[in-house]
């Protein structure tokens, strides 16, 4: 298969992800083995080694021998990787800058995630919708299918084989459950029974950021994730920032039959950090027990809602000061 469009693939890599993250490297480089010109794919990936806001627990693991295991797992797939020490450095600033850096490059960018795996079908399918809608909609949003989430407004984006099921708060063991973590084998028995893509279309955006794929022209266009949005929410404030400069004119393409992972509840997806020696593995007890989650956390979620409307913008700054009182 010969690409005739230009992509852009792009994954912020936590030090505490070292463990999960080999298997994502390895889906991407599974969805680019039919493809000749595997030039047109650029795959960056950045490993987050500052700890301005968790340490590395050096009694487990140097940091040295994190970006030794780095090295091997980019080196076995064939991946080249960059390396973020001097900064505080988030998904939010990770997201942003990809976009602002390749969408000079490339026709089309993707949203890859640690914890993620992107369909083998990934290129063959974003090269052919790309090539038919970018003379009408040059400027649009696409997202493959996901789990059984926790609303209906939801469904949309659910798999077919998905959406019938019940949400069981909590589950871990039915494939279908948002907490439940999928193999790459299991991913791809579930794409390969389909003959035919039900490829979808709507103007009321629904995505999260996990392997949210956006055309270039929209980010030439001006939108973006406001700089605002300094931690997480950077997904939200982008929805919310394409509503506010395309008035709900730009369309998004769900591939609805096909399935991309998000093992969002992975047991070793948080490792290595001073401090959190928790049993339990409670990944979101962990996060939250550092001081300024909470802060960070609420204060990014109101700047990403802000953006269209007054109201204060607060930084960092005002995430640590909140805490010193």
């Amino acid at each position: 298969m010969k690409l005739n469009n230009t992509f852009a693939i792009g994954c912020l890599v936590q030090f505490y992800e070292i463990d999960i993250i080999e298997d994502y490297i390895k889906s991407v480089r599974y969805s680019l083995e039919d493809v000749e010109n595997k030039e047109n794919v650029i795959i960056d990936i950045c490993l987050n080694m500052n700890e301005d806001l968790e340490k590395i627990d050096r009694k487990k693991i140097t940091p040295h021998e994190i970006v030794e295991r780095m090295d091997v797992y980019c080196d076995r797939f064939d991946v080249e990787f960059w390396i973020n020490n001097d900064r505080l450095f988030t998904i939010a600033d990770y997201r942003r800058e990809f976009n602002d850096k390749f969408c000079e490059q490339v026709d089309v960018l993707m949203w890859g995630e640690s914890d993620s795996l992107i369909p083998r079908q990934t290129w063959e399918i974003l090269d052919h919708l790309h090539t038919a809608v970018k003379q009408d909609t040059p400027k649009y949003v696409g997202f493959f299918s996901t789990c059984k989430m926790w609303d209906d407004t939801w469904k949309i984006l659910e798999h077919p084989d998905f959406t019938d099921k019940p949400f069981i708060e909590m589950d871990t063991e039915n494939w279908w459950s948002l907490r439940y973590n999928m193999s790459q084998t299991e991913m791809d028995e579930i794409n390969n029974k389909v003959d035919d893509l039900d490829i979808q279309t709507t103007n009321e955006l629904k995505f999260n950021g996990c392997g949210l794929v956006i055309s270039s022209d929209v980010i030439k266009s001006g939108a973006n994730i406001p700089k605002s949005v300094f931690f997480v929410h950077e997904d939200t404030a982008f929805l919310n920032n394409l509503f506010i400069h395309f008035k709900g004119e730009i369309p998004q393409y769900i591939i609805k039959n096909i399935l991309l992972v998000h093992n969002r509840k992975l047991p070793n997806k948080r490792m290595f950090i001073k401090g959190q020696d928790f049993e339990d593995g409670d990944m979101t007890r962990m996060r939250k027990q550092q001081y300024w989650f909470r802060n960070a956390d609420k204060m990014s979620q109101m700047n990403a809602f802000n953006t269209g409307k007054q109201g204060y913008t607060y930084t960092w700054e005002d995430v640590f000061r909140d805490y010193e009182k």
